[in-house]
């Protein structure tokens, strides 16, 4: 049975695209078939980290939200970009597909004039999942909460909450928090981006878990070498052996585990 995770911050600007392109690429490497969609339609970028560009992306999550084309039309095989992020001496086990938002201002204009079908979305994911027999779905989240925010939220298996150390991003979060939790999430996980490397990530994951009571999946540190990289290909598949790969492999690990606890629940 395929697991939904939805990635979400309250505020934008914290990292959520790439936390979720690593994420969905170690899971392919790992043998997984996994599909990401852009659900931030808004503001999208993820497409730019495997590559895709505007010339390249014939259709998009919105051809399919305005009835042009099925969801699996506007699904982009973007395995080889795995590959080619670890200069083309790896191998990929599994399958990575994505589903982006279009970037052409007029679309983009008509979802902020018009809306959309939140249903119609819903019915995408489940027929993303069947068509593609995908194993994970990952939804990149529109920052704040919106409909499109809470159906996303709760239909997910696992709620992942992306914060900076910032009092902002504290106060979007409790709020968060709190409406996952009258959503019935089965399950949520703290991810905290750019924190300064000379704070105590110990005692911060110990703040943070007590503010909350959600458990801390990692701590990811400001990093110069993410600012240079600058989205252009997945982080964990240029610095194989970097402290930060590490901990995105620790982050998917417990994503998995906290699925497989859930699974194991259901069969007893």
């Amino acid at each position: 049975m395929a697991q939904i995770i939805a990635i979400h911050s309250f505020r934008g600007g914290t990292g959520k695209s790439n936390l979720i392109a690593n994420i969905a690429s170690t899971m392919a490497l790992a043998g997984q078939r996994v599909g990401i969609i852009d659900t931030d339609i808004q503001s999208p970028g993820i497409h730019v980290i495997f590559g895709l560009n505007e010339n390249k992306m014939e259709l998009a999550l919105n051809d399919y939200l305005w009835g042009r084309c099925n969801i699996k039309d506007a699904a982009y095989d973007v395995t080889d970009t795995l590959v080619a992020n670890q200069g083309n001496i790896g191998t990929v086990k599994g399958s990575l597909y994505l589903v982006p938002s279009s970037i052409k201002a007029g679309e983009i204009a008509r979802i902020l004039r018009e809306g959309y079908d939140v249903v119609r979305l819903n019915d995408g994911f489940q027929e993303l999942i069947r068509t593609l027999k995908l194993d994970y779905l990952l939804i990149d989240t529109h920052p704040g909460l919106n409909e499109e925010t809470l159906l996303s939220i709760g239909i997910s298996n696992v709620l992942v909450i992306l914060l900076r150390p910032d009092n902002q991003d504290f106060q979007g979060t409790a709020v968060t928090v709190d409406v996952a939790r009258k959503l019935r999430v089965p399950k949520m996980l703290l991810v905290i981006n750019k924190a300064l490397p000379s704070l105590n990530f110990l005692d911060l994951q110990q703040q943070v878990e007590k503010i909350y009571n959600v458990s801390v999946a990692g701590i990811l540190p400001l990093s110069e070498e993410v600012v240079q990289l600058a989205s252009n290909g997945v982080f964990s598949l240029r610095y194989l052996h970097h402290p930060i790969t590490q901990t995105i492999k620790e982050i998917t690990e417990q994503i998995a585990g906290v699925i497989e606890k859930q699974e194991a629940g259901v069969r007893s």
